[in-house]
């Protein structure tokens, strides 16, 4: 499916990929029900949804869940992020098989994540209050779609995109080292991992060469 402008082609994409643009729903009246909130409150309310030791060991399902629902900062830049590779994945590889991917990298960049918080405090490196920190938001998933997505660039060119994504990704783990940052790269691993979701779709790889090409015509 081509993307066509105008409101018509618009809600054409919407319709495309129901997942992304729900999820994108949710995030908006999450992130509004958040600004209406005191500071105390807040803070209170999202440690409870936050994918911390404690909570994880406490409520394990709920907070992995929950967690994915709320974002820090203004829904506006998800709008685009989800448009553009969220969107992408889901109306590849259909609905069920991106939800996989979003779910797989989400939990299991969590798991990796706090299990190196876990030891850090076993370790004594890290304070016992870094059990209960704030850990929660969408960029777990985001980073498996947008790994999964390099399957989707013809060749040459993908692998220019895989050395993007792992720069981006892998620079911030080499400098600063936090338990986010490692959560970020697992999700990229997990997202490179997906590959036998793709279904070896070859005839559906995109080409930089092909959009350029288009545009000049």
């Amino acid at each position: 499916m081509r993307f066509s402008a105008g409101p018509r082609g618009v809600w054409a994409y919407v319709r495309s990929a129901p997942g992304t643009y729900v999820w994108l729903l949710v995030l908006f009246f999450t992130t509004v029900a958040i600004h209406h909130m005191s500071a105390e409150f807040q803070e209170e309310f999202l440690r409870q949804r936050s994918t911390n030791i404690n909570e994880l060991s406490d409520h394990p399902v709920r907070v992995l869940i929950s967690s994915a629902m709320w974002i820090d900062g203004w829904w506006t830049p998800y709008l685009v992020l989800y448009s553009v590779f969220h969107a992408s994945v889901e109306r590849w590889l259909g609905t069920v098989r991106w939800l996989v991917v979003c779910v797989s990298a989400h939990v299991l960049a969590t798991l990796v994540s706090q299990g190196a918080v876990w030891r850090a405090i076993r370790d004594g490196s890290a304070p016992a209050s870094a059990a209960d920190t704030m850990d929660f938001g969408v960029s777990y998933g985001l980073a498996g779609v947008v790994a999964v997505l390099a399957y989707r660039v013809a060749r040459p060119w993908r692998y220019a995109y895989v050395g993007g994504v792992l720069v981006v990704y892998g620079v911030p783990l080499v400098l600063s080292r936090t338990f986010t940052d490692l959560g970020h790269f697992t999700a990229v691993l997990v997202g490179f991992a997906c590959w036998p979701l793709t279904g070896r779709r070859g005839g559906e790889v995109w080409s930089p060469r092909e959009t350029l090409g288009a545009l000049r015509r």
